[in-house]
């Protein structure tokens, strides 16, 4: 696994992102497959990034940090309500006021995303993929 510094244009956010190897950076980014997290920009590129020189005692097993990150996914999934594809609406009414405050999860569009974004409201994107409760093998 590598880890890249990533940059979105045209906001210039930085973020890390996982890979197999450059390759495979490379071939997701050219059919579209890696995006912003914060803005949801397809447009993205390598960021400037210090070097690592050699290993050390702070390294971190990148399979402990994935399991780490699938459970920390599964408790705030446990905790939120899945409102499905009405999580666009859902959202603006709870930051409206319009209806009780509390967590969820659901589908959305990039463009409901951005359009929630813009608005002032906070979404990001699940790091692993949710199936829809009740459509688990």
């Amino acid at each position: 696994m590598i880890v890249f510094d990533l940059r979105c244009d045209p906001a210039g956010h930085v973020f890390e992102a996982w890979f197999g190897s450059s390759a495979d950076y490379e071939s997701q980014r050219v059919r579209g497959l890696v995006d912003c997290p914060l803005c949801g920009s397809a447009t993205v590129e390598k960021a400037v990034m210090a070097p690592r020189i050699g290993g050390s005692a702070d390294t971190v097993d990148a399979k402990a940090l994935m399991a780490a990150l699938a459970t920390a996914q599964r408790e705030m999934l446990a905790k939120s309500e899945y409102v499905g594809p009405r999580f666009s609406d859902e959202a603006r009414a709870i930051h409206l006021g319009d209806a009780e405050a509390r967590s969820i999860h659901g589908q959305a569009t990039r463009a409901e995303a951005e359009s929630l974004r813009a608005e002032g409201i906070g979404v990001a994107p699940l790091p692993f993929p949710v199936p829809p409760p009740g459509s688990e093998n």
